[in-house]
């Protein structure tokens, strides 16, 4: 498949120009021109590049590109070193930030609603990315927390009454917890994100509405997983999803 037709896909796939984004999304560094094998990654890590490069990959897609808004834009020291591997390689980046967290169906958050057992009611925060639903039984925050860590592997942080009955779910992965505040507005009974800051913990108690950290890593693997596994169905691509591991 040629790489700028892999790149007009995508993009109309996610409609990645409808997002006001931190970062460019779709294709942030141009490689080879055919693509034949993809590896798939949460980040565009040195450790991920190494291992898409061993492999023989002809494109690497990431939900975590390159050249965020609030970095240094220097190609220097770590930057440098990342680049002249993609390069040596001649190997494709395509990064979808925002537009892989908010898809309906090979979004991070759909596919965690589809692992976690919720039903998809409805969206909220800004650009829709925040998500709401239910779950599969009556259930309370606690144990809703414990059936995160079975399907994510993941310990989550729990903050507020475990013993809450949730009947609405929020959740956004990722670094979301700014969102916590438009969840409560939505009704939330409890919020699932990625990431907590200390303020959020306070927001937990004051409600009484639980909030769960379930990892930012551990919450945005399923869409690129998703993504690539729909581009080896329609495409014939062949596509990998390579894990590196992330403790936050």
């Amino acid at each position: 498949m040629e790489g700028n037709e892999l790149r007009a896909y995508l993009d109309a796939l996610l409609d990645a120009a409808r997002f006001r984004d931190y970062c460019p999304n779709g294709l942030q560094v141009e490689g080879r021109a055919e693509i034949r094998r993809i590896v798939c990654g949460v980040s565009a890590s040195q450790a991920l590049i190494d291992a898409a490069a061993a492999s023989g990959a002809d494109a690497i897609l990431v939900h975590h590109g390159w050249f965020w808004k609030s970095e240094d834009g220097r190609v220097t020291g770590h930057r440098r070193r990342r680049m002249a591997a993609l390069l040596a390689h001649d190997i494709n980046l395509f990064a979808y930030h925002l537009p892989l967290d908010a898809h309906a169906e090979f979004g991070n958050n759909a596919q965690l609603a589809q692992r976690l057992g919720w039903t998809v009611t409805g969206r909220f925060a800004e650009q829709d990315i925040g998500f709401l639903g239910t779950p599969a039984a009556a259930i309370t925050a606690g144990a809703l927390a414990a059936g995160i860590e079975t399907t994510l592997g993941r310990k989550p942080l729990l903050v507020g009454d475990a013993g809450r009955p949730v009947a609405r779910v929020a959740w956004c992965s990722g670094g979301a917890q700014g969102y916590f505040e438009q969840a409560l507005a939505a009704g939330a009974d409890v919020f699932v994100s990625g990431e907590i800051s200390e303020n959020t913990v306070h927001l937990a108690r004051e409600t009484g509405v639980p909030y769960i950290a379930a990892g930012h890593h551990a919450t945005e693997r399923y869409g690129v997983m998703a993504l690539g596994a729909h581009l080896k169905e329609r495409f014939g691509l062949d596509c990998e999803y390579i894990e590196v591991d992330n403790p936050v």
